[in-house]
């Protein structure tokens, strides 16, 4: 019996904070009109002082398992696709899923920079496909404002902070995810990166000095590959769903550039209104930006069950993809006062059981010896 996965739950959160056009004409050479023309973006969210990748990433995953109406406990995988993660190590995901409470849950951070969340997708739909998992949950989160250097007009008008998150279930019912195209090419890994900060050229003064902790991009080069990507995943994507473009009832691309998303729709011969665009809002946002457009499509009846969809992204690497998706669910009504007692009961507990477990280690250090030498085994584990 065939297995597939079903989109059944979605969230998003953003920060508070608005930085407008305007507010960067007085930090950088650059104007409303210039970024508009250029861009399509007129605003975008910056993370607080107190905000993260983790925090942001919890937010959407929270609202994601409300609309799902699944407990954490149901959880299989948690992916967070994210190029702006808390820490090297541990992964952001694993944050997400002992804040969460998803103790049954495995979880591990995935690196395809804008491409990340079709990347993502792709992961957890296979694993439940084959049977290896039931159910899974799926991040975008970024807070890319911390990797950009404010007095580079060519990249710090782009970015936005954001998360989005979608729960994927197993069934037997026909539909749900129905492609995936993941592709890359790193001849091109050049043209978007930040250099600093790993194994080749380690955090010094300087690599401060220098901003190479931030973004670097070619943006014309980008234009270009962009433009092609979209448009040749898109068509291999319906073709490999059995669907012909028209058969498809919207378009979710990733929200970097409006003008890039205009050239995709004349290259694919599609109407400009077929495609999902809120990039004026939110900038590009990275792996978070495909599912903040779908939570909002969504909310405005854009997107209707039984629509026939298209996710596409591209991004660093460099690295492409595309999926198409049967959207064949319908929004559950908002939670009753029970529900939501229910919901903020189990956050409760998550965080509860959370500082349990973090009791138990110090316990277990002083049971065993937290002074022990270097290397030396505590009795319990210790080979006889």
């Amino acid at each position: 019996m065939n297995r597939y996965a079903h989109v059944v739950g979605w969230g998003m959160a953003v920060p508070e904070k608005v930085l407008t056009n305007d507010d960067l004409a007085r930090m950088v050479d650059t104007t409303d009109e210039w970024i508009v023309s250029r861009t399509g973006i007129r605003e975008r969210r910056i993370a607080g002082p107190k905000e993260t990748t983790a925090s942001l990433a919890i937010e959407a995953a929270t609202r994601a398992l409300e609309v799902a109406d699944i407990s954490p406990d149901e959880i299989d995988m948690i992916i967070v696709a994210t190029s702006s993660p808390e820490h090297i190590f541990p992964s952001t995901a694993s944050l997400v899923q002992d804040a969460l409470g998803a103790s049954r849950a495995g979880a591990f951070d995935l690196s395809a920079a804008c491409s990340g969340f079709i990347y993502a997708l792709g992961m957890a739909t296979n694993s439940i496909k084959c049977g290896s998992m039931n159910t899974a949950l799926v991040i975008g989160s970024e807070t890319l404002s911390r990797l950009l250097n404010w007095s580079d007009r060519g990249t710090c008008i782009l970015f936005g902070d954001g998360a989005g998150a979608f729960v994927l279930r197993g069934s037997d019912v026909t539909g749900g995810v129905m492609s995936l195209v993941m592709r890359s090419d790193g001849s091109g890994g050049d043209l978007l990166t930040v250099p600093a900060g790993g194994s080749k050229m380690p955090a010094s003064y300087e690599t401060v000095r220098d901003n190479l902790h931030t973004i670097q991009m070619d943006g014309r080069a980008v234009y270009r590959f962009a433009t092609r990507v979209m448009i040749q995943s898109t068509r291999e994507a319906v073709a490999c769903a059995g669907l012909q473009l028209s058969d498809i009832d919207a378009i979710v691309p990733h929200q970097a550039n409006r003008r890039i998303i205009e050239a995709a729709a004349r290259g694919l011969e599609l109407p400009e209104d077929k495609f999902v665009i809120n990039v004026e809002r939110y900038g590009n946002t990275s792996t978070a930006s495909i599912p903040i457009a779908l939570c909002e499509a969504v909310e405005k009846g854009r997107v209707k069950p039984n629509d026939h969809l298209v996710f596409v992204g591209f991004g660093a690497g460099l690295t492409w993809g595309a999926s198409v998706v049967h959207w064949d669910v319908t929004p559950p009504p908002p939670l009753d006062t029970w529900g939501r007692l229910r919901r903020r009961t189990l956050t409760g507990v998550a965080k509860v059981r959370s500082g349990l477990r973090r009791v138990g280690r110090q316990l277990e250090g002083v049971v065993y010896g937290k002074n022990a030498p270097e290397g030396e085994e505590p009795p319990h584990v210790k080979k006889k």
